[in-house]
């Protein structure tokens, strides 16, 4: 009986924490395949940058307005280029 009680209360407290975890949202977001399998790690910019309104219109984020092949090289590999960090060539982004 103490097994299967301290399994429920492991159990709840698991799944007590993984709703934080996925509260916070994906780390990695994969482009749509029409863009050619470009993979973003969300994470790792929104800790490097410290500022949403590089990338959205506010600073709560959200959908990119017209976002797409032109605003991304426009603004992705841009920014790259002007920080001299980043891949800034196609097949350092797209994948296949």
């Amino acid at each position: 009986m103490k097994k299967i009680q301290s399994a429920i209360v492991a159990v709840t407290v698991a799944l007590s924490f993984s709703s934080v975890v996925f509260a916070a949202g994906p780390d990695t977001i994969e482009l749509p395949a029409s863009m050619g399998k470009v993979t973003f790690n969300h994470k790792q910019h929104q800790d490097r940058l410290k500022d949403c309104t590089k990338c959205h219109a506010t600073a709560a984020g959200g959908k990119i307005a017209g976002f797409g092949k032109d605003l991304a090289h426009k603004t992705c590999k841009g920014c790259h280029a002007d920080m001299k960090k980043g891949p800034t060539s196609c097949k350092d982004c797209h994948k296949k």
